[in-house]
């Protein structure tokens, strides 16, 4: 009878444990949108609104309907480089690391890129599907993985002023296609 009460108790615990991970998951979900909604707002406004000018329709319907293909092609093109990378990095950063001084730099500075290139390849991985039907959420999951590739950038400290260069490139281009996206 023992035995059988702490089997009932361990599975309401595990049922616990199951329910707190959702809400763990929804609440991260939802700070996360709480960080990016007021973001989102503020580059449409700049971006959209006070633009010194706009985007033709005739380009952006280009854009919109070659985009997949691109990103596809961007996505190929990394896999080998990255897995190149991760061999070469393998190697180098134990050894960067143990050098210190500069070498922890790059093996610090090694491993954010590394980071950051598998998020940012899974993302738009991700979006591809989306981006033929033109789906409002692949153009968030661009948005999202330009957010994560300036976070690396800036992480990583050599790359800031070319990290907010381009994150402002993509952003403009980006949110002047966001009407494109509907579905």
């Amino acid at each position: 009878m023992a035995d059988n009460m702490s089997q009932g108790e361990t599975g309401a615990s595990e049922e616990h444990h199951d329910e707190s991970k959702q809400s763990g998951a929804s609440t991260m979900q939802a700070d996360i949108k709480g960080l990016v909604g007021p973001l989102e707002a503020i580059l449409d406004e700049y971006m959209v609104s006070k633009a010194p000018f706009a985007l033709p329709l005739g380009i952006k319907e280009f854009i919109v309907t070659v985009s997949p293909y691109l990103v596809i092609i961007s996505v190929i093109f990394a896999l080998p480089l990255l897995l190149g990378a991760l061999g070469l990095g393998a190697i180098m950063t134990p050894l960067g690391m143990m050098a210190g001084g500069w070498g922890f730099g790059w093996g610090f500075n090694h491993i954010v890129s590394l980071v950051v290139t598998i998020a940012t390849i899974l993302i738009q991985a991700f979006a591809v599907p989306g981006l033929f039907k033109r789906t409002s959420a692949s153009w968030r999951l661009l948005f999202y993985a330009s957010i994560v590739s300036l976070i690396g950038s800036v992480l990583s400290v050599y790359g800031i002023v070319g990290g907010i260069i381009g994150a402002i490139i993509s952003w403009y281009i980006l949110f002047q296609l966001k009407d494109m996206y509907k579905n």
